[in-house]
Parts: structure tokens; sequence; C-alpha cells
């Protein structure tokens, strides 16, 4: 009999650990050794359509949409309210939202309500009634809370995708929901120390698990379409991830218009969709970059502007462990990544791309430096291409959970 297994998941959006969740989906169904079963908190998401055909969407109807589309705001709605009014799931959250935002307010962290919603989502979900061999939330909030008090599986599993103490998850938050897991997996390993800096007392069940990618696809899809059409003849930036404040695109605005006022003819582009565009848009207008900072909004399809970018950058506040550098790494490009957690383990700093302090200061030096050397840039991407990227044992690992006799 094939063993049963179920991912959780947030959302499939265009994002990171939903692109990995899909390839570790890929490798487990070319295995045909088990029954694989996809559920998400919201059910809404571009990556639905790439969930192999053999696993199984728990979900009754998926709106495979952006999450930033008309229809994606309503599904969202949708289900906080479905979530709400379940067993009256809404009146009983009071307590805990509002010690919860007492907490945020006491430590000086910014106000996160999108973070204490997850928990009114997987608390106003009905149980599973089926057993699972092994169960994995394969991301932070709802989807853990969610697999700790939902989910019937001998054995459960947990993923790390984030700088968990500067995303602003607290034990408070979380209510202990990492306890009856087997193990909690870490996409690097400073993403592990960070963790167990909030849950020390888990560090026994911490494993590394690096990100899953197919890298024969993604140099083939680099050279599948035509990528820039706009014929600019100057030097090209590329980033690619979601408008949001932690990819710390306002401060790459600042750096664009700085390089062009000293005479740098650099077009910056960003692949990605999110809340903060109209935001961005604004900043792009008062720094006089809008015709240079190019909000390109997802593509399916973003290797090929990848594969044809003079320097990619990934200036970005923290990381877990980013795929898009992997993503660039793969295509053997010249990186520019800001020093944070993720970044630090995917770099090595002067051999294969650069390092360097979040400021605008810094980020302009640098890119200044690597511009006035092509040679340095050659140097990089020889030796960026030389990286291992590739760790069966990950994987292994975490299937040879279901052959413990009981969860610890």
């Amino acid at each position: 009999m094939k063993k049963k297994l179920l991912f959780v998941i947030n959302t499939m959006g265009r994002a990171g650990a939903e692109t990995a969740l899909i390839e570790l989906l890929k490798k487990l169904d070319a295995l045909k050794a088990y029954e694989l079963s996809l559920y998400a908190i919201i059910p809404c998401g571009e990556l639905f359509t790439r969930v192999p055909e053999n696993v199984r969407i728990i979900n009754k109807g998926v709106n495979n949409g952006s999450l930033n589309s008309f229809r994606g705001r309503i599904t969202i709605a949708r289900e906080i309210l479905f979530s709400f009014f379940y067993r009256l799931t809404g009146l009983k959250a009071i307590g805990y939202m509002i010690k919860n935002i007492r907490e945020q307010k006491a430590s000086g962290r910014k106000l996160q309500y999108d973070k204490l919603l997850w928990r009114l989502l997987a608390d106003g979900r009905p149980v599973s009634e089926e057993e699972y061999d092994l169960a994995v939330a394969y991301i932070e909030g709802a989807a853990v809370y969610y697999l700790a008090d939902k989910v019937n599986a001998k054995h459960k599993a947990a993923f790390i995708h984030i700088d968990y103490q500067k995303a602003g998850y607290t034990p408070l938050m979380d209510k202990d929901c990492y306890s009856g897991m087997d193990n909690i997996f870490v996409v690097s390993k400073e993403v592990g120390e960070k963790f167990c800096c909030v849950y020390p007392q888990y560090r026994e069940k911490v494993r590394l698990f690096r990100n899953l990618l197919d890298q024969q696809n993604i140099r083939e899809k680099a050279v599948d379409g035509t990528g820039f059409t706009d014929g600019f003849p100057g030097i090209r930036f590329v980033t690619v991830g979601r408008l949001h404040y932690q990819k710390g695109y306002d401060i790459a605005i600042e750096v664009l218009a700085k390089l062009r006022e000293e005479g740098h003819n650099v077009r910056w582009y960003i692949i990605g969709e999110g809340a903060e565009r109209r935001n961005l848009e604004m900043l792009t207008k008062k720094y006089g970059v809008e015709e240079y900072f190019i909000l390109m909004g997802a593509k399916d399809n973003p290797y090929p502007y990848i594969n044809q970018a003079d320097i990619y950058v990934h200036a970005t506040r923290f990381e877990g462990k980013s795929i898009a550098i992997e993503e660039a790494q793969i295509l053997g490009k010249t990186i520019v990544a800001s020093d944070c957690t993720g970044n630090r383990e995917q770099i090595e700093s002067g051999y294969d791309g650069i390092l360097v302090e979040l400021s605008v200061e810094k980020l302009v030096y640098e890119l200044k430096r690597i511009l006035k050397e092509p040679e340095l840039q050659k140097e990089y991407a020889k030796h960026v291409l030389e990286k291992q990227l590739d760790y069966p044992e990950d994987l292994e690992f975490m299937l040879a959970i279901m052959n413990e006799e009981k969860r610890r």
C-alpha cells in the first residue's frame, strides 16, 4: 500500500515557498510510491496550475488566479468570513487577538494583523477526517496551526522559510504549535538558528532541508521566449520578488536615482506583484525614475529576463533562503545581495557575488564598483556556476520519518 502524505500551505500564490513546494511534489510524484494530497488554507494562487496531476487537492474549489486580483481578494475575504463564523471561532479569538496586539506594541514591533489572522483561518476549519502517514506544514502561520490542531497523522513536520524573529512570529502567537512536530525543517542554517532563538526547546528537532530546484528546466526556460523587448541600450538590473516591504524596493528606487544622477545608464526591472505597487509607483515619481524602475508584474516565465540581465540584485531586509538567488546562480549571473539572513549562506562575498549592507550609500558604492569592472563580473559569474544546489539526502531524511515507530 502506498503511504499517504499531506502537504499544507497557506496559499498557492507565486512566491518562493510555494515554488519550492511544487518542485517537492514533482519529486515525490515521480517516485510513484506515495499517495499525495495538498490542502491550502486560502485556496487561491497561480501555482495551483502547476500542481502535478496525481496530487489530490483537498479543497473543494480553488481559484488559480492571483491573490492580488479582484477575485483573489474576494477569495481571501470569503475565507476569513467563513472562519470567523465557523462555530463562533471569531468571537473565541478576540482574547487571543488583544493579547498579541498588546505584545506587539510592547515590543516596539510593527503591528502585523495578517499574522493574527492566520490563527483565525486555521481555527475556523473543520478537523480533517483522514489519517496520514506523514503530514507536513510547508510554511509558517496558518498551515502549521492547522496541522497541529486539525490533522490526524502518524507523523508531523513543519517547514521554516524565514528569519522567524524578524518576521514577527512569537510563542504567544503560535500557541506552542511546534510541540507535536517530529521534525522542523529549515531552509538554511541561519534560519534554524533564528528559529531556535525563539524556540530553544526544539533545537533537537531542527533539520536542514534546502530548496529543491529543477535546474535543467530553468535553463531550458531561460532560452524559451523573447525576454526584454524595450530595446534599452544600457545596463539592466533585475530583481524577482513580490512587492512587499521585506524586499527593500523603497531603498532600491533611491539607489537607482543616485546611479542615474551620476551618469550611469541603468534600468531596474522588478518581476513580481503585491500590495506595495501603488506606494512604489509614487516613490518612482518622487525620485523621477518612473521610466527606469520598471514594475513588470508577475511572469509565468521570469528566466529569460534573469538570463538577459547584466546584474541580478537582491537587496532585501531579511530572507530565509532565496529561491530567486538560486535561480540566478543556475543561470550564471553576477549577483549583488544584501548581507542578511539566508543570503549569507548563498553567496561567498568577493568570490561568487557581493554581499552588501542594506543602505543606499553602500549599495550605490558596490554597484558602481562592479559596473566599472566587467572582468570581475565575469569572474563572479564563472564561480557561481560551480555551486552545489542539489541535496538529495534532505528528501531521504524527510521520507524516513515515516519509518519511525512513533512520533517523538
